[in-house]
């Protein structure tokens, strides 16, 4: 029985591409990934999934020195990217993560896998998202997402490699519901320059004990330093948070966890 944590990573990017090999402190946003996955409690093996394009080589050989396993498949077709991951490991367990948060939490990443280990078809941490936007994650059992490959059509269900599990009734899925409030419109990922900034900042406060700072640590930081949080604030995603409504409403058959 493997376990594997699957981090989605490409070069490209409309917004800011190259962003996760951007300068971060001393590494990149793709190492403080790669780094905090490792620390994932009930993990196996960190693979990166990343595109078989040219433009995405130095995502591989980045990933590559930085110690996860490397495999390359489809860039549009994620979904299969995954399978093809997961199969290649020999993945039982897989725990998803995408390379555009930084500050992803082990902690809390341990504790949406072990709903799956317990039981669980599916689990997540952002149905609804009460969490900051940036520590999502999710897991499910290896055959539940081979089977997703064979029945999902659509090219949303393909790119975003999971809605399908999320929609699929016969599943048993949990959500590891957040606090919310005031934490919910925090947020930690990185897609545009002003999210750039916002790390940046937050690496040169936090220093060398960056990558290993716990969600406290950084909070305790923003609360210290409400300037930083000012950097990306413009970017928070209204429509996520108005999502939360329908995202309930979807979630009424699923089972609900608290965060320890």
């Amino acid at each position: 029985m493997t376990v594997a944590v699957i981090v989605q990573a490409r070069f490209g990017s409309t917004r800011l591409p190259g962003k996760i090999l951007q300068p971060l402190g001393a590494r990149t946003p793709l190492a403080s990934v790669l780094s905090r996955c490792a620390r994932i409690p009930g993990v196996d093996l960190v693979v990166c999934a990343v595109p078989d394009d040219r433009a995405s080589d130095p995502v591989a050989e980045a990933a590559k020195f930085y110690g996860a396993v490397v495999f390359r498949g489809s860039e549009t077709d994620v979904l299969d990217r995954y399978v093809q991951a997961a199969r290649v490991v020999g993945a039982s367990t897989v725990l998803r993560v995408t390379s555009d948060c930084p500050v992803i939490d082990p902690a809390l990443c341990g504790e949406v896998l072990s709903l799956v280990t317990s039981g669980a078809d599916y689990a997540c941490n952002n149905m609804p998202p009460l969490w900051p936007h940036g520590l999502d994650c999710e897991a499910f059992a290896f055959t539940h997402l081979a089977r997703a490959a064979v029945d999902a059509t659509q090219p949303y269900d393909r790119e975003h490699v999971t809605p399908f599990l999320r929609r699929n009734p016969e599943l048993c899925r949990i959500n590891l519901d957040g606090p919310g409030g005031a934490l919910a419109r925090h947020r930690w990922t990185l897609d545009h320059a002003e999210d750039l900034a916002f790390f940046q900042a937050l690496w040169r406060v936090l220093g060398p004990h960056a990558e290993r700072a716990t969600t406290s640590e950084v909070l305790a930081v923003l609360d210290r330093h409400p300037e930083i949080v000012a950097l990306n604030q413009m970017l928070i995603d209204e429509k996520r948070l108005a999502d939360r409504a329908v995202r309930a409403s979807l979630r009424l058959a699923w089972g609900r966890s608290e965060a320890a």
